[in-house]
């Protein structure tokens, strides 16, 4: 067998070319075979399937470049749950928008590593301009904010405990109930005391809690607030918090990695306000911000706040090569190899402009207020709540916990939809968030039909859920 051609230098675009027609027509011939959101059957037939289809993973003799991207790739999008089909909306997985996956084949290509200059040159000049720009929409008001890329919420998150005790040493971490699980994750990995962990009886961040944990507790504190929860996609009253901290002289980290990117719209950017009083935040793009994963980040209002990051390598960042003026990037990140994201971000940043970013949010916000008034106008469904951003909570009316919980399985066995469960005081709800930007208002009564019918099934005597 001949050698491998490369995918970079001046040849190697058109040895990716016939390759990505492969890739491209199996990527069709997957998903036309599905048929629909994810594959019906469940997961044993799912893994049987992709097994007989892909065959030996590791053969005696290879099958050559074609057969192997053909069958491997056709496999995987038959299998794939699809966050481009509008009746996938679990999670905050969002579609990704295609030019944003083109810079990243791009980024593949190219492979630059971001732990030194000389693996990264361009990339990290491009990285540093992205973190600084979108720095400054986080913290329009100081002089050199900064951000790091990050791989998305969970290690952004623990970046931040981390930087928090850094500069105070152990510091007790308080947060809601409604917190993402990375906080108290990253509490345990960096030796921190257990979260103090208040009420949000009404889906946010209890003020009165706070308050009486701020009295109660010695600092040093940071209290951690939500942009966006996963179950409801709440915000926490940021500005109510804020002042809290102030007042009590504890620090404060925002997670906004759900409902950061409505800073980019005039319409929702209010929802937003005192973001720029945390010392530090969350940020996912690979959520509303339509890129492949991962695109996170953590932005942070002065450059030095990120110095106890640094970290010496001679083969890396040797003194005299950094005194010569070689940039120094093993602060930028806990990791040491790790890729190019900042181009997929820049790329889009670019050619959507603050405008098609900000038509992308709204309109996706708008559909999920949509299902929200469908569900309302609808007898046989209960809506939660009205949308804070773009998730939606709603059950069959009347519907009891394993009801709901067994029409979300039926719908996935049946590969009709992919709809998350979401947990509140007052029971199981099936949980829609919506990340789709094409989906229609038809697809939403379509997405509706199938609930109701799957509740229907569930709730015939003698009936079994096909």
């Amino acid at each position: 067998m001949p050698t491998p051609p490369l995918a970079g230098g001046v040849a190697g675009p058109a040895h990716l070319r016939p390759l990505l027609d492969t890739v491209l027509a199996a990527l069709h011939d997957g998903a036309t075979r599905r048929g629909g959101p994810l594959p019906a059957g469940g997961p044993d037939i799912t893994t049987r399937h992709l097994h007989h289809t892909t065959g030996p993973l590791i053969p005696d003799r290879g099958t050559g470049a074609h057969h192997a991207l053909r069958t491997l790739v056709t496999a995987l999008a038959e299998g794939a749950a699809d966050p481009a089909h509008p009746h996938c909306a679990a999670h905050l997985h969002t579609p990704p928008l295609a030019l944003a996956a083109a810079a990243d084949l791009a980024a593949s290509a190219l492979n630059p590593s971001m732990d030194s200059w000389d693996q990264a040159p361009a990339a990290s000049a491009l990285e540093a301009a992205l973190t600084t720009a979108l720095a400054a929409e986080i913290y329009p008001h100081t002089q050199a904010p900064d951000a790091l890329v990050t791989t998305g919420g969970t290690e952004a998150n623990q970046l931040a405990l981390l930087l928090a005790r850094e500069r105070h040493g152990p510091v007790q971490t308080i947060c809601a109930a409604n917190a993402h699980h990375s906080i108290t994750r990253a509490a345990w990995l960096l030796g921190l005391p257990r979260p103090v962990v208040i009420p949000a009886p009404t889906g946010v961040m209890d003020t009165d809690a706070l308050r009486d944990a701020l009295t109660r507790h010695d600092g040093p504190l940071l209290v951690t607030a939500t942009a966006g929860t996963t179950d409801t996609g709440q915000i926490d009253p940021l500005t109510d918090i804020a002042d809290l901290t102030t007042t009590h002289n504890a620090e404060l980290h925002i997670d906004a990695a759900y409902g950061g990117p409505l800073l980019f719209s005039p319409t929702h950017r209010h929802a937003l306000r005192s973001l720029h009083r945390a010392h530090s935040v969350t940020l996912d793009l690979h959520k509303l911000g339509w890129q492949p994963a991962s695109a996170g980040i953590l932005a942070v209002p002065h450059r030095h706040d990120l110095d106890a990051l640094h970290h010496h390598a001679p083969y890396l960042n040797a003194d005299d090569d950094t005194d010569a003026g070689l940039p120094d990037l093993l602060g930028r990140s806990l990791r040491t190899t790790r890729r190019p994201d900042a181009l997929k971000i820049a790329v889009t940043l670019q050619a959507l402009g603050r405008d098609g970013l900000a038509d992308l949010i709204d309109r996706t916000v708008a559909t999920a207020h949509h299902l929200a008034d469908l569900i309302d106008d609808n007898p046989a469904l209960q809506l939660y709540d009205r949308p804070t951003i773009s998730t939606v909570l709603f059950r069959p009316t009347h519907a009891d916990d394993t009801t709901v919980a067994t029409i979300r399985r039926a719908l996935l066995t049946q590969g009709h939809a992919v709809l998350g469960r979401a947990r509140t005081h007052d029971g199981l709800w099936l949980k829609a968030t919506l990340l789709n930007p094409h989906t229609t208002p038809d697809d939403l009564r379509q997405l509706l039909g199938l609930v109701t019918h799957a509740h229907t099934d569930a709730t015939t005597e003698g009936s079994t859920l096909r």
